[in-house]
């Protein structure tokens, strides 16, 4: 069984299945994905990927704001936040983090907004799911900063290893996408091959980084199985016993999440 760690199902483009999200759901399940990480990006999304987790069995949910959906003047406040990882389903926080890559200007206030995140997984112990892009330093100064009792995830991973490793020893997870595919990704690759077995997650992040031979169209949750055949092979682990580790790793980072036994 294989579980999509991160996908946006709020957001998918569903042209391929008829506008229908069961039926992209039922194509995943076909390709032996048993469970759905829905996330959160925004104070608007955040009662529709809710409903999303209680529509489906298979599918749980965070809360947060993505660092580039922070409005100046309009940061998340955190009674918010806490009220909204009260519900049962809402098994994490985030995404979350720093992005400077599009928003240089913007990095005291996406601080504030991950310091804030970064209390509210300090008060409830869930699991923090981290973006970061451009902003390798300041992301470890505030991960360390917070000492965050409970692990994490540095999610769509496409650092470097030196940053892997620091993240690994804030007992942080990586989590990887289907960039690891792309003929230019030859960094991450190195990553991919020296992340320990028991702290490594597969994630779409659909409807955007579609995986080799998809690239260039919309992602789906169905094509994480790409993502891990890719990854088995790069790591020289048949395909199952990948697959079975990366879901018990993902057990283990969010334990309130609805995991059938496989």
């Amino acid at each position: 069984m294989l579980v999509d760690s991160h996908c946006h199902l709020d957001r998918l483009d569903l042209a391929a299945h008829g506008g229908s999200l069961d039926a992209a759901l039922d194509a995943a399940r076909q390709c032996g994905v048993g469970h759905f990480l829905c996330i959160g990006v925004s104070v608007d999304n955040a009662a529709d990927v809710k409903a999303l987790a209680e529509r489906y069995d298979d599918v749980d949910c965070s809360v947060g704001v993505h660092p580039l959906d922070v409005q100046p003047g309009a940061a998340p406040a955190l009674d918010w936040l806490l009220r909204e990882l009260n519900h049962p389903r809402v098994v994490a926080i985030g995404e979350t983090g720093l992005d400077y890559h599009y928003e240089p200007e913007a990095a005291e206030l996406q601080q504030a907004s991950f310091r804030l995140h970064l209390e509210a997984a300090q008060q409830t112990g869930k699991p923090v799911i981290v973006h970061t892009r451009g902003a390798r330093a300041d992301t470890l100064a505030l991960l360390r900063e917070a000492a965050l009792p409970q692990a994490g995830v540095l999610h769509c991973f496409t650092e470097d290893w030196d940053m892997a490793k620091a993240a690994l020893d804030l007992g942080f997870y990586i989590s990887l996408s289907g960039i690891v595919t792309f003929k230019n990704a030859e960094a991450l690759r190195d990553v991919a091959r020296q992340v320990p077995a028991d702290r490594l997650l597969v994630e779409t992040d659909s409807p955007y980084l579609a995986p080799i031979p998809y690239r260039g169209k919309p992602n789906l949750p169905q094509y994480v199985r790409e993502v891990a055949q890719y990854l088995a092979m790069l790591r020289g682990q048949p395909f199952d016993a990948f697959a079975r580790q990366t879901s018990e790793n993902f057990q283990r980072l969010f334990p309130l999440a609805r995991v059938k036994p496989f």
